[in-house]
């Protein structure tokens, strides 16, 4: 039934059928107003790859209209425990290649598949919709950047945030970096990455990185929870709200007044004009 829906909105096109991601490791799945992917390889602790990205950027490209909230979570016991270690190996993930195969590429074509892969992320932070990040267990690399692409994180009291890509000789890439760095403060933020330290439930819900915590088992129902609150709003203004919110730090506080100004115009009209 939700497949059926997404086509009639000309999403979930035959690139990311529900065969395809299976086989990638992902499950998307569309109800009404409310989207929810998971990642869906348990046995590898949701390990993400070329592909994982590939595949969230067209979600995310074809995701229907009336789509308001938009839930990411893990299979398991983990949300994700980040990069594929395959990916480190000469042979790679098979047909998909390897860091090592990455390496030899020239520096533009390098550059576009990072920026492909990124594209993946990015789109969780659209004005239309709210996305919610479930997390338990591992988040770790890739997957404490997916977590952070959302704009809300509600986390399971098992949660373990890890940046890792330090102590890989690596750096952040996947749109983490800017989000870190505006929840919790450069300072924290350097010491989290830098040390490729582990950050529990506790410190996550203190320094800004988690909205709530709860007990593992109670996960679902809290992240339910905080959709129905999302989804009795109106749409239009919550639509509104948040431009004004992600544009409120680069403004002064006399353009942010203009920026509400010219939005509640926009609502005014809209309802009584």
């Amino acid at each position: 039934m939700a497949e059926a829906q997404a086509r009639q909105r000309g999403g979930y096109t035959e690139d990311v059928s529900a065969e395809r991601l299976a086989e990638i490791g992902l499950r998307f799945e569309v109800d009404g107003e409310i989207a929810t992917i998971t990642l869906d390889r348990p046995e590898k602790r949701n390990a993400q790859t070329f592909a994982t990205w590939s595949a969230l950027a067209r979600i995310g490209e074809d995701l229907p209209e009336q789509v308001r909230v938009v839930v990411v979570k893990g299979e398991g016991p983990s949300f994700s425990a980040g990069i594929d270690l395959r990916m480190f190996t000469p042979e790679g993930v098979p047909g998909q290649g390897s860091f090592s195969s990455a390496a030899k590429s020239d520096g533009a074509g390098f550059e576009q598949r990072i920026r492909q892969a990124q594209a993946g992320f990015l789109w969780l932070r659209r004005p239309e919709i709210v996305s919610i990040a479930a997390v338990q267990g591992h988040a770790i690399g890739a997957g404490f950047q997916l977590a952070l692409a959302c704009d809300l994180r509600i986390v399971a009291d098992n949660v373990r945030f890890c940046m890792k890509e330090p102590a890989l000789g690596l750096v952040p890439d996947l749109t983490g970096t800017k989000p870190l760095v505006e929840l919790v403060g450069l300072a924290k933020a350097i010491d989290i990455c830098l040390t490729a330290r582990t950050v529990h439930a506790d410190e996550a819900m203190r320094i800004g990185l988690a909205e709530r915590v709860v007990a593992g088992g109670d996960l679902d129902k809290a992240v339910q929870d905080k959709i129905a609150e999302l989804l009795s709003t109106n749409r239009d203004a919550a639509v509104a709200t948040k431009r004004l919110l992600q544009g409120a730090q680069a403004r002064t506080l006399e353009e942010q007044s203009v920026a509400e100004g010219l939005e509640q115009a926009a609502r005014i009209k809209a309802l009584f004009g």
